[in-house]
């Protein structure tokens, strides 16, 4: 399964990027092999509405079934739920590490959106 982590950098030893739409891009990771690609988000960053909706585009055309972030917005979340791709959130460390944490079963899946729009 392809899995989005939002990140501050393009490995997998990259910081987690606390924000789901204005995050600085996404690893595409295949849970299976850990091979992986970078997707730049920086289209959304500065976007002054509709980022996590265009992030959650993103993601979905990448092929991703599943995301993990530091949290996520109403309209984001609506985007990836009718997408079909499920929220896994996660506060701090790696992406290598919120793999880990998600291969484990330790991520549990979010239920909604844990932020008000525009944070």
């Amino acid at each position: 399964m392809k899995i989005a982590v939002s990140t501050q950098g393009n490995g997998l030893d990259s910081p987690l990027d606390p924000r789901f739409g204005r995050a600085s891009g996404f690893m595409i990771v295949d849970s299976d092999t850990l091979e992986h690609t970078y997707v730049p988000n920086e289209q959304n960053m500065n976007l002054p509405q509709g980022a996590g909706i265009q992030a959650a585009q993103c993601v979905a055309n990448a092929g991703a079934k599943a995301v993990i972030t530091g949290h996520v917005g109403p309209k984001a979340y609506v985007a990836l739920d009718r997408g079909k791709i499920a929220v896994y959130l996660r506060d701090g460390g790696t992406a290598r590490e919120a793999l880990e944490a998600f291969k484990a079963g330790s991520l549990a899946q979010a239920g909604g959106p844990d932020k008000d729009g525009h944070w």
